[in-house]
């Protein structure tokens, strides 16, 4: 960094300096974390001299902030996917059953922005397509943050809801399924071919946010892939040629997942291996009656306070997912 000529390459010294500060992330943390576990033990022994009221009440917050901390940076162990520090797409489509899985879809995205907050990370609704009563028909959301990617490839696949409905005047029962689909976001140093002819391009007017304006000009940019179908959405900006280029940035990722899952594909043919089902995988059930649990079905991690993961504590089962890949890619 300290050449003449570094800032030459823009893009090349800024990736420079992004992992640098990611670097010396790590190596604060590591060491903060070191201080705070010396702390705990001067607290303890003197302790053991003077038994303080205080002083306990303090050692107690200590100890708690000091194991949160220690969580937090054995699961930022885990995160070393290719793309886990990306920013991440995430897309959620309600299943069949009409203004129930439109409802569960609009739970489901607000328990992911409660997340996010959580974590300090932006949320942009690039696509939002209302529901015909309630709820939504589909959305696709950016989550821009340091491993935003990492902890959010956990919630890829079918998510299903039970519970009394409030739309059925009977007071019923109903099961309702989301499919959740959770991309990185990818920068220009990932090569993915996508041939201009092969783009149908549509521009409309946002149906979202945004006064007089969206009635007016034509800013949100459709771009359907006409070989494979996939069709990718940007409404967000009022600059027709921003939602072009963030359209494109998702189509990117798509094609490149679905590159990936050919590649795993092959792979599991060659080794006899049998893969999750992807989209038709239900991952975790969400039971409000009669009874309250969320269980994540790959883990079998399960906890019943179904309001604090719906107000986007989710971190227990992002934590065991990441856990139990690790103990998939390095089986005894």
């Amino acid at each position: 960094m300290g050449e003449p000529n570094f800032w030459n390459d823009q893009e090349k010294a800024q990736k420079l300096i992004d992992e640098t500060n990611l670097l010396k992330q790590k190596y604060d943390q590591f060491h903060d974390l070191q201080e705070k576990v010396a702390n705990l033990e001067v607290t303890e022994q003197l302790l053991e001299l003077e038994d303080d009221a205080d002083m306990h009440t303090e050692f107690n917050h200590d100890f708690e902030d000091t194991q949160k901390a220690l969580r937090e940076y054995r699961l930022g162990l885990l995160l070393n996917g290719k793309y886990d520090a990306n920013n991440a797409i995430l897309e959620i489509h309600p299943g069949a059953g009409g203004t129930e899985s439109q409802d569960w879809g609009s739970m489901l995205l607000r328990m992911y922005t409660r997340w996010a907050e959580q974590h300090h990370f932006t949320v942009t609704i690039e696509d939002y397509q209302a529901g015909d009563v309630a709820g939504l028909n589909s959305v696709s959301v950016m989550i821009s943050g340091h491993d935003a990617y990492g902890y959010l490839r956990s919630e890829k696949g079918v998510h299903r809801l039970v519970r009394l409905s409030p739309f059925d005047a009977a007071g019923r029962r109903h099961t309702s399924f989301a499919s959740v689909d959770v991309m990185p976001e990818l920068d220009n140093s990932v090569d993915i071919n996508i041939n201009p002819d092969d783009l149908r391009v549509d521009v409309y007017r946002s149906s979202g946010a945004g006064g007089q304006h969206v009635n007016k000009t034509s800013s949100a940019v459709r771009i359907t892939h006409l070989p494979t179908g996939i069709v990718v959405a940007s409404q967000a900006q009022r600059s027709q040629l921003q939602n072009r280029q963030t359209a494109m940035s998702m189509l990117r990722a798509k094609l490149y997942e679905r590159e990936e899952q050919k590649k795993a594909e092959q792979r599991a043919a060659i080794e006899g291996q049998q893969l999750e089902i992807g989209w038709g995988s239900q991952i975790r059930s969400y039971v409000f009656h009669p009874y309250s649990m969320v269980k994540d079905h790959r883990t079998n991690y399960e906890t019943a306070n179904v309001q604090g993961v719906m107000d986007g504590n989710l971190d227990g089962f992002i934590s065991a997912y990441l856990q139990w890949k690790l103990q998939q890619a390095n089986p005894k």
